[in-house]
């Protein structure tokens, strides 16, 4: 659609309402009912539309928040059972909670009293430490791990990794009757960083039916630029009942490889050619050892999609931390973001969504740092959830999980609500103009930042005659009878929707938007101060 000079313009449109049935409707739902609905904006080259003479509703004056999700759960992986939502973590840590804000904590710590294993350390042979090692603090690493139920096993899987180095690592899975475990361990089954004489201590040769491995470790050097870091492992069905996993961190990239849904395990039924192998599959994206971590794909059969979410930046509160989103037809690519664009080489920030970096809002007490290793989830009421971890501009480098939900754009991207999850959702119908238009702080998350600064709070205006004035100028429009919104400044054209949420603090109920633009930069507005 035409939408003020290159973002909207008065007129029917084949659009279908998101009330519940449009192909990207925050319901899921998708059916052919192209009903015409019209886009309102302001414009230079057609019949104007309408001003409107509502009086915009002011910014509401926020207490600052205090909020805390109640625990510590890095790398936090997301899964439902019954009314419970579980976050699986690094470190085996692992919380629980019913209302997606607050949590309680379930297992901690990487020691034998951590009941959620009953065999993880053997006092036999330490099994899935036993390629790794220990790492450099002189304890095991246990990481990022990813629980699923498996239909045909009839069993709660959970994979994990164990590592020592930023290139020594394997993938291990443990299996449970329920999800709180305990989970037995079963074996490791894809190993990262050998050698020639540490090889041998692999599955390499079994599954490659080969004794040359020059070409992982040539030099006797593992070939950490093209192969991955077999950690942060993340496991999915696709729209066809198929069972996948992808996996990997910095070094070679993120790989994914079909998994045998009767064991749990790789398929391995590939051959080498471009960018993949036989034994670790795949490439979805990255390599040359650029920062790229936590791979995360959520189906979503109501759009078509599958949506991969990856972490760039160093983990530390100044490390530039942040979430990216990638999306194709196929479980196994090719993965394109805003742009169209593969991240098969090249700069990292110059491919992917950034859904969010650092960022401070009205009524935090304190900025948002390094957010990122996220996953993500379709609940039963087909409502989008984002989950991650996140520090603080406070000096320290604490950290908690937060939850955000998401709202499909008229493209079809997922945008992530400014504020962390308070029960709020969204209206299908859109909102009206005194809701909509006023003045607002935004934020941009600026695609080329992978670094530790903060996103700056700006101060905009969107008039009822569809205008963007104040630090940036511009113009913007909604599509009636749904919550899609535009806003264009400079050369950026911004995607999303309107949604009414509450505050950190719950304490005020504030009209926000959330918008990705086509240069892969995200927005968000608040009408709040």
């Amino acid at each position: 659609m035409k939408f003020n000079n290159l973002i909207g313009i008065l007129g029917c449109i084949k659009l279908v309402s998101a009330a519940c049935g449009g192909p990207y409707s925050q319901c899921g739902g998708n059916n052919n009912n192209n009903t015409p609905v019209k886009s309102n904006a302001a414009s230079n080259n057609a019949a104007a539309a309408p001003v409107s003479n509502a009086t915009p509703s002011g910014p509401v004056t926020l207490k600052i928040s205090n909020y805390s999700s109640g625990v510590s759960v890095h790398d936090p992986s997301i899964v439902k059972d019954g009314n419970k939502y579980y976050i699986f973590g690094s470190h085996m840590d692992t919380a629980y909670t019913t209302d997606l804000r607050t949590f309680t904590k379930l297992y901690s710590g990487v020691n034998e009293n951590n009941k959620m294993f009953t065999n993880l350390f053997s006092k036999s042979n330490y099994a899935p430490f036993a390629y790794v090692g220990k790492n450099s603090d002189g304890g095991y690493s246990v990481w990022a791990p990813d629980v699923m139920y498996n239909k045909k096993m009839r069993k709660w899987v959970q994979y994990f990794c164990t590592t020592s180095t930023f290139i020594k690592s394997n993938l291990c899975y443990a299996t449970a009757d329920r999800i709180e475990g305990p989970y037995t361990y079963q074996s490791c089954f894809i190993y990262s960083g050998f050698v020639g004489n540490t090889v041998g201590k692999t599955n390499l040769r079994a599954i490659t039916g080969g004794t040359d491995g020059n070409r992982y470790y040539p030099n006797n050097q593992y070939n950490y630029r093209t192969y991955p870091n077999a950690i942060d492992p993340s496991v999915f069905y696709d729209f066809g009942g198929k069972l996948w996993m992808t996996y990997g961190s910095w070094s070679g990239g993120i790989y994914i490889l079909e998994l045998n849904e009767a064991t749990g395990l790789p398929k391995h039924n590939i051959n080498n050619g471009n960018n993949t192998d036989k034994y670790f599959g795949k490439k979805l994206a990255g390599g040359n050892h650029q920062s790229i971590e936590g791979p995360f794909i959520l189906p979503h059969s109501g759009i078509g999609y599958y949506y991969l979410f990856v972490s760039y930046g160093g983990l530390t509160s100044n490390g530039g931390y942040q979430i990216r989103m990638f999306r194709s037809k196929n479980p196994d690519g090719p993965y394109v973001d805003a742009r169209g664009k593969e991240f098969m080489g090249g700069n990292n920030a110059d491919y992917g969504v950034k859904v969010m970096g650092n960022y401070n809002l009205p009524g935090l007490s304190k900025a948002y740092m390094a957010p990122g290793h996220n996953s993500a989830i379709r609940d039963s009421d087909n409502k989008v959830y984002l989950v991650y971890h996140t520090r603080f501009n406070d000096g320290q480098e604490f950290h908690e999980p937060r939850v955000h939900q998401m709202f499909f754009n008229e493209d079809g991207w997922l945008c992530a609500a400014p504020y962390a999850y308070a029960g709020e959702t969204i209206s299908p119908t859109g909102y009206n103009m005194a809701d909509m238009a006023g003045t607002y702080k935004i934020v941009f998350h600026y695609h080329t930042k992978v670094n530790g600064d903060i996103s700056n709070n700006y101060t905009v205006t969107l008039g009822n005659d569809y205008s963007v004035t104040g630090r940036f100028t511009g113009t913007w429009g909604y599509t009636q009878q749904t919550n899609f919104m535009k806003i264009k400044i400079g050369n950026v054209t911004y995607k999303g929707v309107f949604l009414k949420q509450m505050d950190e603090a719950k304490t005020a109920t504030i009209v926000t938007f959330t918008a990705i633009g086509d240069n892969n930069d995200s927005i968000w507005g608040v009408k709040a101060n």
